[in-house]
């Protein structure tokens, strides 16, 4: 009789099991590489960093989240009174609120708006003379997408939205990414973004809560 109830209470969470193991986390942290690639008149410069952001359930469908990035590039350029340096770096800060609504067991909707800020310096310096020039943008952004887990190991999401700032005309703006996980805690993700003239990219490392 004890093997029976045993073998009934194993059944009875083995689903339970499968279910948390599939579900989609909204409590996590990551951080990795990211590349911006900016398409001006002449020239698509690439600027190189990394990232950090973070997500944190606050309720059955609401999370808070935040995030950090930074990318430059370094130009050695020379003329006729000599060799001179011009260093580009973007940092981007970002803090939000997100909703999600289940549509399937392996379905969400997801939307989001979020305050942004675009910090954007230019260094110029050689032997004897340094000068840095500094902009920044603050801008609001909301979002609407889908996340899914096509199979138990893998995640996919695809958001479209717009951002309008102080000192920018409104953009629409998209992203798509996607993760792999090791187990439930740990996976690899990847990510890009696009608005306006801007493509970014980014590959990191997730833990999920």
């Amino acid at each position: 009789m004890r093997k029976i109830f045993l073998a009934a209470a194993l059944l009875a969470a083995a689903p339970l099991s499968a279910s948390a193991a599939e579900s989609m986390s909204y409590t996590y942290v990551e951080g990795g590489w990211t590349q911006q690639q900016i398409s001006v008149p002449g020239s698509n410069p690439k600027l190189d960093g990394g990232y950090l952001r973070g997500s944190f359930a606050i309720a059955d469908q609401v999370n808070v989240f935040g995030g950090y990035s930074t990318t430059s590039k370094t130009y050695h350029l020379e003329d006729s009174f000599g060799e001179y340096r011009i260093k580009n770096t973007i940092d981007q800060p970002e803090l939000g609120i997100g909703y999600h609504m289940p549509m399937t067991d392996r379905l969400d909707f997801t939307a989001d708006i979020a305050w942004m800020r675009i910090n954007n310096e230019v260094k110029i310096e050689d032997n004897q003379y340094s000068d840095t020039s500094k902009f920044h943008t603050n801008a609001g952004r909301g979002s609407l997408g889908l996340r899914g887990k096509p199979s138990r190991s893998t995640e996919a999401w695809l958001k479209a939205g717009y951002i309008d700032g102080s000192d920018m005309d409104g953009v629409w703006i998209g992203t798509l990414g996607g993760q792999v996980s090791f187990n439930r805690n740990w996976g690899v993700v990847g990510e890009v973004q696009y608005y306006d003239d801007v493509t970014q990219y980014s590959v990191g490392v997730r833990a999920s809560f």
